[in-house]
């Protein structure tokens, strides 16, 4: 069992008082988000006391005197009133007043949104009288700064999926054919200039070309089978990257088109257009419109009113403050403005530092970024703001929206997987119970739209679980045995226990289309989430650029591509499957407390269906890859299980022991040639395990097959000793061997019949191989114990061979090292007296010997849990060598043997009735008390 104690993992201490210290990748985004909303939170202030000023000091106390101050000011009043109430609701606020995202990038649907409107115009241009061309011009642009400022401050229209889907795909379409009015013969000089018919053809050959690109574009973007194979097979993992190049030049073509054809007073006209057209889809909102106009109204009315005579010095200088406050609020919000028009760039740092792939992973920097930035401007100008991405990451998931769960179950693994910030991650879930109950309850959550929800919950319970007590969170093991039977399918049935209402339910079950999909949810290693939205944000590898080292340029050029590309994000894997993750789960839990082990031993079926990965399952939906993952998972988890000390662990034992399949389906494991060394290791650590029980061992030596594959492995130095996992398996096979010979004469006899064992134990003692020696020689004093009778003359011989080295070993070992030597020298003692004495005569050892045995019965008046039969078996050498030969008794009185047995019989303890022990719980009880042991050598030595 020594290979136990190196898988503990033990709880954080109890005054472990401050998070682990660790980089955070996000400083700079939240250094970057502090500055803008420092400069917004000004610039509020500000606001606040120019409506303070105007609507008290100016408005109140010279009302008759400002003129046409008093327009201006009632103005910049009724501005500031919307900002101040619009604060209370905050999608109001965002959508007027708000520096973030008071500019944006407009993207391939504001360019669309561009050619739409110029084409319009350009209709109503050559088509429409003045008036009502000023009328509608007012009217569509109106219409557009409103559906624009709509659909980018994320409010939610009332309109459905398909519309909305064939709106992005089709609005492409519209734009180019929008162009059709305007190629044929136009006679609005004004506008055009020139006769255009000898353009004609040139015309129509671009129109043609645009228009069957862009269908193209949108034809590959349907959803046929036949098209998305297609499309996959042309373009591959590129796809989005070539549909966006192609569109953005569609679009760009066509602007350059209307120019082309237009003179120049109508490229002045649409020039003016198109302005007025970047200006509405470059800004998210009218800030900085509303900021452009404070500072227009500050200087121009900054000098005016101190030429006016009619005003004295106390309105002058009341409107000085006044106009002073508004131009420093127009000005803090236009910086903002534009300082955070660039906030793309730690957010793409972010990505990269923060290890985040994919669409997930610009969302997720994305969604922090604005979180980030409502809690700075939440608080107060100076308060210290303190705010990181395990923070966030713990909020998603206690949210109600399903994107934000999963992208914060997303973070939450990723952070799990780097050291650096692993630590203060758990450090915050420990210290929230919330969060940790809620990821718990999404592991029970089994509808098929929260599968990868679901998964991800369990991907992330696996790590903290390690550091989790079951016991204040009732009902998790529950949980985590439903995982167990995720996938599982109906099972054959007994025709004599089988109903029809049964089989009837049970291919219901089996034809679910929602289970169905739950299934293959989990089984697409290639499915990522989100998929619908992938023309918004480019998930594309880092290019890799073949540069000159001197040519300057081009290293620019790859730091640019490689700051601005976004790492693909890793597919799923076979070790994602939710039996796999839960076996985990199972395996930190036990490793962490013992009251989760009793929690365990309570949960219903779930040895049972443990047990059941270990065996072959011939289910068409596991591939074979899959199998070995949970046919791993469930041998690690009770190798786990079986080595728990204490009364729960005699209690899991029984519990695994007792299941009808497991001994067959761990013979198998041992039986197959093609079954890896680490497999065979587990089967062999939780044989070694169960034959702690008497009954359990009794009934695992009857299985001939095991003890013979044991063997096997144990002896076998071919292919064992080129790896550490081969060497591992050597030992543990090992180990399983001298469990199950204790107190079996049956399993020594299986030994025995091996003609070579006996050989190849004495040259595992004689190579000074600290793995496999202390091993070896608790096999060898277990069949000479058990099996003397049966050991020929060569056995013998070759038992003989051993003894020099053993004898000098235990010149120097110590504890449990010195308590298996002296079990196997006594041994040979008893068996071979002859040569133990004569040995230990001619080699000169006689008197060290002696005095060590005396030595290490006195250094070891406290006996341990690691070697709880020390003392008892140097008695039984020194009852053996005085019984073959009386001279011996002089000698160990002359040593003050005397003594040391009188020591021992003062401080006999309970410990020594024991082989071994598994936490403060002793196995294998001794028949024979050590205190006779004790009395039977003061007799042999003439003691009183």
């Amino acid at each position: 069992m020594e290979d136990v104690a190196e898988h503990r993992v033990h709880m954080p201490a109890a005054d472990a008082g401050k998070p682990p210290n660790s980089k955070s990748p996000e400083k700079w985004l939240n250094g970057f988000v502090r500055a803008v909303a420092l400069m917004e939170k000004v610039g509020n202030a500000l606001g606040t006391l120019a409506f303070t000023w105007a609507t008290v000091v100016l408005l109140g106390g010279y009302t008759k005197d400002l003129e046409d101050d008093f327009w201006f000011a009632t103005a910049i009043v009724f501005l500031e009133a919307a900002r101040m109430f619009t604060r209370k609701n905050r999608m109001e606020y965002r959508l007027v007043f708000n520096n973030r995202g008071a500019f944006r990038p407009f993207g391939s649907n504001g360019l669309i949104m561009m050619v739409c409107f110029l084409n319009l115009s350009v209709i109503l241009l050559r088509e429409v009288e003045p008036t009502i061309l000023v009328i509608s011009g007012v009217l569509a642009m109106t219409t557009l700064v409103i559906g624009w400022f709509l659909s980018r401050s994320g409010l939610k229209l009332p309109i459905c999926h398909p519309l909305r889907r064939a709106t992005s795909l089709w609005s492409p379409v519209v734009g180019i054919l929008l162009l059709v009015p305007s190629l044929s013969y136009h006679s609005r000089g004004y506008l055009y200039g020139h006769d255009q018919r000898q353009y004609i053809f040139a015309k129509f050959l671009v129109f043609t070309s645009l228009l069957a690109a862009v269908l193209l574009v949108s034809i590959s973007r349907l959803r046929f089978p036949s098209i998305v194979k297609l499309v996959d097979r042309s373009l591959g993992s590129r796809q989005v990257f070539w549909r966006r190049v192609i569109l953005y030049f569609c679009m760009v073509g066509a602007l350059i088109t209307h120019l082309c054809m237009l003179g120049p007073h109508g490229r002045v006209l649409i020039i003016i257009i198109l302005a007025c057209a970047l200006a509405v889809v470059s800004f998210g909102n009218f800030q900085v419109p509303a900021a452009v106009l404070r500072v227009v109204l500050a200087l121009l009315h900054f000098e005016l009113f101190k030429s006016n005579t009619m005003y004295d010095d106390n309105l002058k200088a009341s409107l000085a403050i006044f106009y002073g406050v508004v131009l420093g609020q127009g000005t803090l919000y236009s910086v903002a403005c534009t300082v955070e028009f660039f906030s793309f760039i730690p957010r793409r740092s972010l990505v990269h530092c923060g290890g985040f792939r994919g669409q997930y992973g610009v969302e997720s920097v994305n969604l922090y970024y604005a979180y980030a930035f409502e809690k700075c401007m939440q608080d107060g100008v100076f308060a210290p703001t303190k705010t990181s991405l395990g923070t966030f990451a713990m909020d998603s998931v206690n949210s109600d929206s399903s994107k934000n769960q999963l992208y914060g179950l997303q973070m939450m693994h990723n952070f799990l997987q780097k050291e650096p910030t692993k630590a203060p991650l758990l450090y915050k879930l420990t210290t929230s119970p919330k969060t940790m109950a809620r990821i718990i309850r999404m592991l029970d959550w089994t509808s098929p739209k929260d599968a990868i929800i679901r998964l991800y919950a369990a991907k992330v319970t696996s790590e903290f679980a390690k550091n989790l007590r079951v016991v204040a969170f009732p009902g998790t093991m529950q949980i985590v045995s439903a995982l167990l039977a995720a996938d599982s399918r109906p099972k054959i049935g007994n025709p004599l226990l089988d109903t029809d209402d049964e089989q009837e339910d049970s291919q219901d079950e089996e034809h679910d289309p929602s289970k169905d999909a739950a299934d293959n949810q989990l089984q697409r290693q290639d499915q990522l989430p989100d998929t619908d939205n992938l023309l918004q944000t480019q998930t594309c590898p880092t290019q890799q650029v073949s540069i000159n080292p001197q040519n300057s340029m081009l290293r620019c050029w790859q730091r640019i591509s490689e700051f601005w590309s976004i790492p693909k994000e890793m597919p799923l894997t076979n070790n994602d499957l939710l039996p796999a993750l839960a076996m985990s789960i199972i395996d930190s839990l036990a490793g962490c407390d013992q009251d989760n082990c009793a929690e365990i031993s309570k949960a219903a079926d779930l040895i049972q269906k443990i047990v059941e990965f270990t065996g072959n399952r011939s289910d068409e939906m596991i591939t074979e890859a899959q199998q070995k993952i949970l046919l791993l998972s469930s041998l690690k988890v009770m190798q786990r299980l079986t080595s728990i000390g204490g009364k729960i662990g005699i209690t899991l034992r029984y519990e695994i022991a007792k299941d009808p399949f497991l001994q067959r389906n761990l013979k198998e494991i041992l039986g197959d040639s093609m079954t890896s060394p680490e497999f065979k290791r587990l089967v062999a650590a939780i044989l070694r395990n169960l034959a702690v029980d008497g009954d359990t061992r009794q009934e695992i030596s009857r299985i001939q097959l095991i003890i013979t594959m044991l063997m096997q492995t144990f002896i076998n130095t071919e292919g064992t000793m080129s790896n550490n996992a081969g060497r591992l398996l050597r030992k543990v096979a090992g180990q399983a061997l001298a469990m199950l010979t204790i107190e079996s004469v049956h399993t020594c006899l299986i030994m025995l019949k091996e003609p070579e064992f006996i050989k190849e134990l004495k040259t595992m003692i004689l190579i000074h191989d600290d793995k496999y020696m202390y091993v070896a020689a608790s096999l060898l004093r277990n069949l000479c114990l058990h099996a003397q009778s049966e050991l020929r003359e060569l056995d013998l011989k070759e038992i003989s061979h051993t003894l020099r080295e053993v004898l000098e070993r235990i010149m120097d070992t110590e504890r449990a090292e010195l308590e298996i030597l002296v079990g196997l020298s006594s041994q040979i003692c008893k068996v071979i007296p002859g040569d133990f004495t004569r040995e230990l005569d001619d080699g000169h050892t006689k008197q060290r010997f002696v005095k060590r045995l005396v030595v290490a019965l006195i250094a070891n008046k406290k006996p341990r849990a690691h070697c709880p039969g020390i003392r008892r078996l140097i008695l039984e050498q020194v009852i053996f060598m005085t019984e073959c030969n009386s001279n011996y008794a002089d000698c160990f009185n002359e040593c003050r043997m005397k003594e040391a047995l009188l020591m021992v019989e003062q401080t006999l303890s309970k410990v020594e009735n024991y082989r071994l022990f598994l936490g403060n719980t002793g196995f294998m009880e001794y028949s024979m008390p050590i205190s006779a042991l004790v009395a039977r050598a003061k007799e042999l030595l003439g003691c009183d």
